[in-house]
């Protein structure tokens, strides 16, 4: 089980930009998937971004139509980190945002809630129009 903690959501305008962290626990950090999904009041929660290691140099990063071209995932492995920068936000992008990891093994470019075994708390994001 890897133990994950969200910070960096709050207010923000139209077209503005924020940037989440996601600071993760445990040895295997490197060798999971991890992604960021979000949850609209009222709404189902949805995937919007993955990265894992692609077998090259860089890590494999893959995203939501919906956030295409706005946001950017990343990763620090030496610490323990997983970035996700937001800009040109949308009123539409208002939602919890929740970190979450894979706990071992995973699939090339996975995107399903089951895929991914820990979770964070999530981090509010509002953005007003």
């Amino acid at each position: 089980q890897v133990h994950l903690v969200e910070s960096g959501g709050g207010l923000v305008q139209a077209g503005g930009s924020l940037r989440l962290s996601c600071a993760a626990s445990g040895r295997t950090f490197s060798s999971n998937a991890m992604g960021w999904f979000r949850q609209a009041p009222g709404k189902e929660r949805e995937f919007v971004a993955g990265i894992h290691w692609s077998g090259g140099i860089a890590p494999y990063a893959y995203y939501a139509d919906s956030v295409q071209g706005r946001f950017t995932i990343s990763r620090d492995n030496a610490k323990n980190t997983v970035y996700l920068q937001m800009n040109s936000l949308k009123p539409e992008d208002t939602a919890v945002y929740y970190c979450a990891s894979s706990s071992g093994t995973y699939y090339w470019g996975q995107r399903a809630q089951t895929d991914f075994g820990s979770w964070g708390q999530g981090t509010q994001v509002t953005v007003s129009s």
